[in-house]
């Protein structure tokens, strides 16, 4: 996916679509992986339903999120929003952009060392 004006976006990979990321920090301390990524989400993308093993902080710097969880109540961030995000896979969950408009995001990843930044799982039952 190409972003007029962020060339330095790249696609993410397969479930996801529809979304890009940069990483923008990286390094490791005391056995922690910690990155911050920018993430834009083109209209109609999505990450694929997963989940974390470090906890994330998340900033949503433009447009509208849609970020249900695994009981499937409706779960929506707007603009200046920062939010939290558990670990471990009883917290699976989807980030989609249901607007006309591109969602960027800034994602700051506390990960135990080597861990992957996500962990894609089938969609929970009943789960669009």
């Amino acid at each position: 996916m190409r972003i007029p004006g962020l060339p330095s976006l790249r696609p993410n990979a397969a479930p996801a679509s529809g979304t890009a990321s940069r990483v923008l920090a990286q390094f490791t301390v005391g056995g922690r992986d910690v990155l911050l990524r920018q993430t834009v989400i083109a209209p109609g993308g999505t990450s694929g339903w997963h989940y974390h093993d470090g906890t994330l902080l998340v900033l949503v710097a433009r447009g509208t999120l849609d970020h249900p969880g695994a009981d499937g109540a409706p779960v929506t961030y707007r603009r200046g929003r920062v939010f939290r995000e558990p670990s471990g896979p009883e917290y699976p969950h989807v980030a989609r952009n249901l607007g006309a408009t591109p969602v960027t995001l800034f994602v700051l990843y506390l990960n135990p060392k080597g861990s992957p930044l996500s962990r894609h799982v089938s969609p929970p039952p009943g789960a669009d």
